[in-house]
């Protein structure tokens, strides 16, 4: 203490400056090492400060992934305001491409392994099989054609949220590694049928679920429900379930996907389009919020773009709902503004015994056209 009151003004200024500049180094180490105290401190702040702002272009993480490292749009400034949502935002709202669906659930993953080429016989467990269906959805992220360019999302499964692509969480992965806007498959299956439609099952613990999705980087989720006849108090009934849960899922910062399906073999299939494009504009007009629409391929073209150009839509994408993949090319090709979100339309053609070489081909030809069909 003596010898510090015999420097001079400017000399304790610069030791000052120096204990300073240390700690501020010391600080930045700690943001950037993903498992500090104060890197899950600011992790959960920006849980808490995400809002639909946020969803709107507001960033809530100020330049940190879900694993704590600065994010690519950062360019390594923890300290600066940080757009990264943004740009996710930004990305699925006109970004050129389609949304992969890598989602299949439980139920639907023995038939897309089977089309895979992997028999029942090659699992004995559904451990085995949720890790056959794993390395599949791993070898086409990390296929070379796989990036935004032509891919600007993805759904995944919630196990596969939970696991990793390339030594790195599976959302980190695709969006620090491929630029693609990661989402999660939120819904628990459908109820049986009533008035011609199927609800989805309750899902009582979706607030931790999506609290966890928060945490791990994802930025939006789907659910579906599905319609098997043009009931008007049946559609009423599930577009009221889609955007009433929407609603909780928007509460959480997160960008929701609703997907009212139109079964594409009914008899009345334009009748259930019909009452089911009323019913969502109705709801829209309500809402002061963007939410995304997964619809089925429309029996007329364009019959959709009503809601493809509703202000409180950020964007319409289309399943593929059991048609081939060239007819399901064609028909979303008429409709201008729709894009892809494909499953087994998307792995046609893969097949397991594939070489990396065959592998890769196949799945870059099938981006590309799908890609074509959702740029039109």
């Amino acid at each position: 203490m003596a010898e510090d009151n015999k420097k001079s003004p400017v000399d304790r200024l610069r030791d000052a400056a120096a204990k300073t500049k240390q700690r501020v180094k010391s600080l930045k180490q700690e943001v950037m090492d993903p498992k500090s105290d104060l890197a899950d401190s600011i992790r959960a702040r920006a849980s808490e400060w995400r809002t639909r702002d946020h969803i709107r272009g507001a960033s809530a993480t100020n330049g940190l992934s879900g694993t704590g490292q600065p994010t690519r749009t950062g360019a390594g400034n923890v300290e600066g305001s940080i757009h990264m949502d943004q740009k996710q935002a930004e990305q699925m709202r006109s970004g050129k491409g389609f949304v992969a669906a890598l989602d299949q659930s439980g139920g639907s993953t023995p038939k897309a392994l089977k089309l895979y080429g992997i028999e029942e016989d090659r699992y004995g467990s559904e451990a085995e099989m949720f890790d056959l269906i794993h390395e599949m959805r791993a070898r086409i992220v990390r296929a070379p054609a796989f990036t935004g360019e032509k891919v600007i999302g993805a759904i995944l499964f919630e196990m596969t949220m939970d696991r990793e692509f390339g030594g790195k969480p599976a959302a980190a992965y695709l969006w620090e590694d491929r630029g693609v806007v990661p989402f999660l498959k939120c819904d628990k299956g459908l109820l049986d049928e009533s008035n011609g439609v199927q609800l989805m099952k309750p899902m009582e613990d979706l607030d931790d679920l999506l609290q966890r999705a928060v945490a791990k980087g994802i930025f939006g989720t789907k659910m579906r429900s599905v319609i098997n006849a043009a009931n008007p108090d049946g559609i009423a009934a599930i577009v009221a379930q889609q955007v009433e849960i929407g609603k909780q899922i928007l509460g959480h910062g997160l960008m929701p996907i609703l997907e009212p399906e139109v079964n594409i073999k009914i008899a009345d299939k334009a009748e259930a389009e019909a009452i089911l494009r009323d019913e969502l504009l109705k709801h829209l007009d309500a809402m002061d919020q963007e939410v995304m629409l997964k619809l089925s391929l429309p029996s007329e073209a364009n019959f959709y773009k009503p809601l493809i150009d509703h202000k409180n839509v950020m964007r319409v994408v289309a399943l593929s709902g059991g048609y081939s993949r060239d007819e399901a090319n064609r028909l979303l090709a008429e409709n201008t503004g729709m894009i892809a979100s494909f499953s087994r339309a998307l792995t046609e053609g893969l097949s397991d015994a594939q070489s990396d070489e065959d592998f890769n081909a196949t799945i870059a030809a099938t981006i590309d056209s799908i890609y074509q069909a959702s740029i039109t």
